[in-house]
C-alpha cells in the first residue's frame, strides 16, 4: 500500500500534463492549410445549398460559418477530420447533422461529402492524414 501511496502523486502529475497538452492542442501548420483550402473550396460551390438546422445556405455563408466555428474551436482540433466533425457537419447547439444539397438534388450528409473533398484535397496535394 505504500508504493502506491508514491504512485498516486506520480499519475496526478500524468493525467494533467496530458489535460493541459491537449487543451492546447491545434492543427499543424499542412493541416491548418488544409482547413483552410476546404473552407475555400466550399465558399466557391455557388451551386449548392447547405442545410442547417432546417434551414439552407448559399456557399459563401456556408463558408464563412466554418470559418467562424474553426476560428472559435481551433486549439481544441488536430486534424482536418477534427475540423469536419466539430465544425462543418453538425449543429453544436441543436446537434442537428448538417446537410448538403447538390446541384442534381441529391441531398448528402455534410460530414460525408467534406470528407470525400478533403481525400481528393489530400490526394491532390499529397498531405498524408497525421498517424496515417
Amino acid at each position: 500500500m505504500a508504493s502506491f501511496t508514491h504512485l498516486r502523486p506520480a499519475l496526478l502529475a500524468l493525467v494533467l500534463g496530458a489535460s493541459a497538452f491537449l487543451a492546447h492542442a491545434t492543427p499543424s501548420d499542412t493541416e491548418d492549410k488544409l482547413i483552410d483550402t476546404l473552407i475555400q473550396r466550399v465558399s466557391k460551390m455557388s451551386s449548392m445549398i447547405f442545410l442547417r438546422n432546417g434551414s439552407e445556405y448559399n456557399a459563401s455563408d456556408a463558408a464563412k460559418h466554418m470559418q467562424a466555428k474553426y476560428d472559435y474551436f481551433k486549439k481544441e482540433l488536430v486534424t482536418a477530420e477534427d475540423f469536419i466533425e466539430r465544425c462543418a457537419s453538425r449543429s453544436e447547439m441543436t446537434g442537428q447533422a448538417y446537410r448538403v444539397k447538390l446541384t442534381n438534388g441529391t441531398v448528402r450528409d455534410a460530414n460525408e461529402f467534406l470528407n470525400s473533398e478533403l481525400r481528393a484535397l489530400r490526394q491532390a496535394t499529397g498531405a498524408k492524414k497525421p498517424g496515417g
